[in-house]
């Protein structure tokens, strides 16, 4: 006998997210992803000026809020034919190298590491390390209080959970840690952004701040430390579970879901090229890559709360919303690729790559799911790194030389009409911005962004989205403790951008999961 389970709201994410999924003989039989917001944003942009896209499609999100931006201005650029040049590019590079680090090390640690620790092991440290001593006697002090924010609440421990108490304590110190190192990062991305969150450094050409010797040697210090903690804790840490205590759920291919891949390419290493991530797309043969096509990408609304329409492509895209619209149960679209639902992110980027540390873990068993995405997260955040460390230096090379430029000027000038797509991997996966221009104005915006390929619904074809189809087989041992469906949903970094919060009335009464009561409530 089946029985229906819904979390509403999915915890440590961005957004409203609400899982629907079906039970059968203690595992999930099937899953409904239903994105609980409508954001509308793009209509804010009609009949605008189009550089102002850039700093308000910003606001979609104050976690991913400079993947939009430059997504926006990549659109920009093409709509305007504007040439970016190589200190407009470094620069960017820059920004966004910054806040790829500030996401993933976000996403790892405070929002899904607490998925996978028997936080209590702490109180079981017996170890010499005084800084471990030192966060053991801390989380025991707030017990006894009955405060443990932020690690509560949370769900009970299960079979997956790593119990030692000196890797537990490790990570909880590191978790700790990764919270300056945030704020690092944020302060990072701002030397050259302005600030953060919200850079406003990025505009249609280029960008609007000449770096200086001083501004250059402020970045490169505090790069160190930001790149540092990626090298030397928070890949260690991933790879170490990953391959140690989580490589069975490795093995299993846990939370696998469609393997399709796409990536659309990010951080140009030269101008109008030469992406450090590659772009690409898989389907069902992680062997071939094939060329990414544009062209390709259409959005179903079948099943979400707009206006009956066909699979169309964002060029031509709308949003009307249809609140009492039949079957249909999100305000995310389903995107397509050539008619197949794909997953974006890290794993699909580091498969597309052919990311040597992946594919060897590869070679040793490991599938893809839950711990690949981990993995990849950290694998290419290390990658962003690096690379970082040779744009740093070419910039630093070409200031005081007459021809350092940061801007195309002679493209600011609104054309009267254009258009233009601007596709960037996002930390979050591929993310796309479309923009139409007629009579010097904004006439059609749209924004795909990668917890839209993710989280879509069902399509045309009734074809689940990577969530739905993610959670199919996951055992849910106990429907009290469905920590196995939101494992699986925040290995994705789901970001279900902030906008108008609409209510279902026709859903059932949520369910109250247990917490472990040493862990407060």
């Amino acid at each position: 006998m089946s029985r229906k389970l819904i979390v509403d709201p999915i915890t440590r994410i961005e957004g409203h997210l609400k899982i629907e999924v079906e039970i059968e003989d203690g595992k999930v039989k099937d899953a409904w992803s239903s994105g609980t917001m409508y954001r509308g944003f793009e209509k804010l942009l009609e009949g605008k000026d189009p550089r102002d896209a850039p700093f308000v499609t910003s606001r979609i999100c104050g976690v991913c809020f400079s993947v939009h931006t430059m997504a926006s201005v990549l659109a920009l650029d093409e709509a305007f034919g504007a040439n970016v040049p190589d200190g407009g590019r470094l620069l960017r590079n820059l920004v966004m190298g910054a806040h790829y680090m500030y996401d993933h090390i976000l996403h790892f640690y405070h929002l899904s590491a607490l998925d996978y620790l028997d936080i209590m092991a702490v109180a079981k440290y017996e170890g010499g390390d005084a800084g471990l001593k030192a966060v053991k006697n801390k989380l025991v002090g707030l017990v006894e209080a009955g405060d443990t924010h932020p690690l509560t609440p949370r769900y009970k421990p299960d079979e997956y959970c790593i119990s030692d108490p000196e890797t537990v304590t490790t990570l909880v110190k590191h978790y700790l840690d990764a919270l300056k190192m945030q704020m690092l990062c944020k302060k990072l991305g701002a030397i050259f952004g302005g600030r953060a969150p919200h850079y406003q450094n990025m505009v249609v050409g280029g960008v609007t701040q000449l770096p200086t010797r001083e501004k250059m040697t402020e970045f490169r210090e505090l790069y160190k430390q930001c790149a540092d903690f990626v090298k030397n804790v928070y890949l260690k840490d991933v790879l170490a579970v990953g391959t140690g205590p989580l490589f069975p759920l490795a093995k299993s291919g846990f939370g696998k879901g469609h393997v399709n891949y796409m990536a659309y390419g990010a951080f140009d290493q030269k101008n109008g090229g030469d992406p450090l991530f590659t772009p690409g797309v898989i389907l069902g043969d992680l062997t071939k890559i094939h060329k990414f096509d544009p062209t390709k990408i259409t959005e179903s609304v079948k099943n979400s709360w707009y206006k009956e329409a066909k699979p169309t492509h964002p060029y031509q895209g709308e949003q009307e919303v249809d609140r009492d619209k039949t079957g249909a149960y999100s305000f995310v679209k389903s995107p397509r690729y050539d008619g197949a639902p794909l997953e974006v992110g890290p794993l699909a980027r580091m498969l597309i790559m052919q990311n040597p540390t992946l594919m060897e873990l590869v070679g040793k068993g490991a599938q893809p799911g839950v711990v690949a995405r981990h993995a990849s997260r950290a694998i290419e955040c290390l990658i962003v790194a690096e690379a970082m460390e040779k744009w740093i230096d070419e910039l630093d090379a070409m200031i005081g030389k007459p021809g350092l430029k940061i801007h195309d000027t002679d493209h600011w000038d609104v054309p009267d009409s254009g258009k233009g797509a601007g596709f960037y991997d996002a930390p979050r996966g591929a993310l796309g911005h479309w923009i139409v221009i007629e009579n010097g104005k904004t006439k059609r915006y749209q924004a795909v962004v990668p917890s839209t390929w993710n989280a879509s619904p069902r399509d045309e074809k009734g074809v689940r989205g990577q969530y739905e189809e993610s959670l199919i087989g996951i055992p849910v041992p106990d429907p009290d403790n469905p920590l196995n469906i939101v494992r699986v949903i925040r290995s994705f970094d789901p970001c279900l951008a902030c906008a108008i919060h609409m209510i279902d009335p026709n859903s059932n009464e949520l369910k109250k999961f247990a917490i472990d009561p040493m862990m407060g409530s």
